[in-house]
């Protein structure tokens, strides 16, 4: 909710915000949103995780947004069973760590890596690439399977360079990559250093390289924060869902209340508003009501429901939870900074 990458909770509270009011109420109580600042790192996601355990009265969690504040709060869940359904958190391995209150509506990144992949390769028809990530859960992981992906496919990965998030100078690195001459430079990780590379891979000659990068730089605070060099960027993300009445419904509200469009902050509007409206429907099947009116939601009977959700219609397709938490398949596309704006690239 808070630095470069705030645009992410922004919105998918601002999502959820939506899903709450259609919601209503239940057996006469009102569903409430308690969002909390992770800041996207591994301490924030275990300090809010802790908050959350702590209160009796919060029985689900949309989130976390990011990876690494995922990996780090998962555990604490657990022990509490307070059930999770993140709509943006597509690290690999979230899903293969056993853990029972875990469920994401978005597809992991052995699917955006492949996507990545496929398009430096085919799309852009670059056989050397130059990988650069920020060490992170998310950035790290992608890049790996990224990796994988093009080498498979008959590329070459010239470098393959961590650099240390928050800084402002990556002119060394950029320098080291230039002198192997990639055709194309893929970063894992997110806006601040995304914007940062972006707008210093000119000044070391490569100019003309392609920069292709995922999710993390989506929206438009890297637009903002890049300036000149984001044009021609291009980016992997969750693609933006079918048309549909309900999402026509969906975007005219998020807009009038907000002010932004559905999707400019970050792809994840739609999926702050499934991840919810899951978890809602799950409190309708478990919710136990006392004769004095109290609403009691177990919270290992909440997770079960959660990961047994099957068939669900959301904003984003069908919603169907497998035994690991994963609740969506596929589903990313290619997008370009185009006229200072993102677009989705036709996919074929």
């Amino acid at each position: 909710m808070s630095g470069d990458v705030s645009a992410f909770g922004i919105d998918v509270s601002q999502g959820v915000q939506l899903a709450l009011e259609d919601a209503g109420e239940f057996e006469g109580h009102p569903f409430q949103m308690n969002a909390q600042d992770d800041q996207g790192t591994p301490e924030g996601g275990a300090a809010v995780a802790n908050l959350f355990v702590s209160d009796p009265s919060i029985v689900g969690v949309v989130g976390h947004m990011f990876s690494g504040a995922t990996n780090a709060a998962m555990p604490i869940y657990e022990t509490a069973k307070v059930v999770m359904v993140s709509p943006s958190a597509t690290r690999i391995d979230l899903t293969q760590q056993g853990f029972t209150v875990f469920n994401r509506v978005v597809a992991s990144d052995l699917f955006q890596g492949d996507v990545a992949a496929n398009f430096i390769f085919n799309e852009l028809g670059a056989t050397k690439l130059a990988i650069i990530h920020d060490g992170g859960a998310y950035g790290q992981g992608l890049a790996e399977r990224t990796r994988e992906v093009f080498t498979s496919l008959g590329g070459e990965v010239v470098a393959f360079e961590a650099i240390t998030p928050g800084e402002t100078d990556y002119t060394g690195v950029l320098t080291s990559i230039a002198a192997l001459g990639p055709e194309a430079i893929f970063f894992g990780g997110y806006t601040g250093e995304g914007a940062v590379l972006a707008s210093q891979k000119a000044t070391v000659g490569l100019a003309d390289v392609p920069f292709v990068s995922d999710d993390g730089i989506y929206g438009t605070q890297f637009i903002e924060l890049a300036g000149a060099a984001a044009e021609g960027v291009y980016c992997t993300s969750a693609a933006t869902p079918p048309e549909s009445d309900a999402k026509a419904d969906f975007d005219a509200r998020y807009e009038a209340k907000f002010g932004v469009a559905a999707g400019a902050l970050s792809p994840y509007s739609w999926f702050g508003y499934d991840a919810a409206n899951v978890i809602i429907e799950g409190i309708k099947k478990v919710a136990i009501v006392a004769e004095d009116g109290t609403l009691y939601i177990p919270r290992a009977a909440l997770a079960e429901a959660v990961r047994s959700t099957s068939g669900y219609q959301g904003l984003t397709g069908e919603i169907t939870c497998d035994e690991t938490g994963e609740c969506k398949r596929g589903g990313f596309a290619v997008f370009q900074v185009q006229n200072g704006a993102w677009v989705e690239l036709p996919s074929e």
